[in-house]
């Protein structure tokens, strides 16, 4: 593994983080306040290419590879998190998720238009009673003829009310909790028999809408199935080994945003008599920050270049997520400590950091699921199997062409 970004990946870097500095930093605050999407964002980031900037040009993306669709979201999370939350669900969960599992006309149709960022995508998986527990959704598809008839409810789902089309995996078979029982579908969020609305009162990423689907008898065309019937279960883990990814390296960001904002804190504020980024206390906050940061970086280029070479990183996406998400929440809550009592309020970026941090523990597989699963395999009870579709590998030729 080369651990030098080429210059390709440094500019999409740049790009972003340019892009995040100079046209979110100034507005996110009172987006935050007001708990309202800045009306324009989603749009902007699809005319910079960053929605669908690893995806291939041939499906209307920009080409890139999988580190740096990385570091990307790195870029956004450092200054908000529901920049990322819109990469994780738009790219992640539906994205490359078509991409690995879609057949070609389902990729000229439906990816074209979310990887350009004229449409834009989610992935409805999580019920009012499922969480955790994908095998346990209720929600229903019944074939009648070419068509499928969706009944139930989607809840805590990003871009419910924005997004044009979703991914939606429920149950086509029978049992009540078997995992060959689940299907996936494209569904146009337009259609008839859907209805959806924003969840209010959130306690952290404010300026990003989550909210619910309801289905009542939708009728979603035979042709807009992913994949096989039965197949479900498999796509919607092999969407949360994307979306999972993106979680782990925004989450990233913030660590780098605490930092950064300790650093800057500490060293002009004073305290009897010298700077408290002198004091010891301070010193070994600002230190595990600066480890943590290093160490959730490294795991979650190890998964971008996995995923380059065409290897499956479930157990590795596990660990950039699970450390990441954790390292995330700490490092935001000492930032908090070393600014004091203005770190409690809104005037300084810190405390929206803590909020925002909270909520990737839970969210894409929460910490104890990554627990779990990363015992599976230290146990040997869990291991990969070859999938029928398993996500390309990246070529830059194959790529652009």
């Amino acid at each position: 593994m080369n651990f030098q970004l080429s210059e390709e990946q440094k500019m999409a870097q740049a790009m972003v983080r340019e892009f995040a500095r100079k046209e979110i930093a100034p507005v996110i605050k009172e987006a935050d306040r007001k708990q309202e999407p800045i009306p324009w964002v989603y749009r902007r980031m699809g005319e910079l290419g960053i929605l669908g900037i690893s995806l291939p040009v041939r499906y209307g993306g920009q080409g890139l590879d999988y580190i740096s669709l990385g570091l990307a979201c790195e870029e956004l999370e450092a200054v908000d998190t529901h920049l990322r939350v819109a990469m994780s669900v738009h790219t992640g969960l539906c994205a490359l998720t078509l991409f690995q599992w879609g057949s070609e006309e389902q990729k000229q149709r439906f990816l074209k238009p979310i990887a350009s960022g004229e449409k834009l995508g989610c992935g409805a998986f999580t019920e009012p009673g499922m969480g955790s527990d994908v095998a346990a959704m209720q929600t229903t598809a019944r074939r009648e003829g070419d068509v499928y008839l969706l009944n139930g409810e989607k809840m805590w789902i990003s871009l419910a009310s924005k997004a044009d089309y979703a991914l939606v995996t429920a149950k086509t078979g029978s049992g009540e909790k078997a995992t060959g029982g689940l299907s996936t579908f494209v569904v146009d969020l337009h259609g008839k028999g859907i209805t959806r609305g924003d969840l209010h009162g959130k306690l952290g990423v404010r300026a990003g809408a989550t909210g619910w689907i309801k289905f009542d008898n939708a009728p979603v065309p035979l042709e807009n199935r992913l994949g096989e019937e039965g197949e479900g279960f498999k796509i919607t883990m092999s969407g949360f080994d994307h979306g999972r990814y993106t979680v782990a390296s925004g989450a990233t960001g913030i660590i780098r945003a605490a930092l950064e904002a300790s650093v800057d804190y500490a060293r002009t504020r004073r305290a009897f008599g010298k700077p408290i980024a002198e004091y010891q206390l301070n010193q070994q906050k600002i230190a595990r920050m600066a480890q943590d940061y290093e160490v959730a970086r490294l795991l979650y280029l190890q998964v971008g270049w996995m995923k380059n070479i065409g290897q499956r990183p479930t157990l590795q996406t596990s660990y950039a997520k699970k450390f990441a998400t954790e390292a995330s929440f700490d490092a935001a809550n000492q930032a908090i400590q070393i600014h004091g009592a203005y770190g409690y309020s809104d005037e300084y970026d810190v405390e929206r950091m803590l909020r925002n941090a909270r909520g990737a523990v839970i969210y894409e597989g929460s910490s104890e699921i990554q627990t779990l699963i990363q015992a599976g395999y230290a146990l040997g009870e869990r291991q990969d199997k070859p999938l029928r579709c398993e996500l390309p590998a990246y070529e830059e030729t194959a790529w652009q062409n």
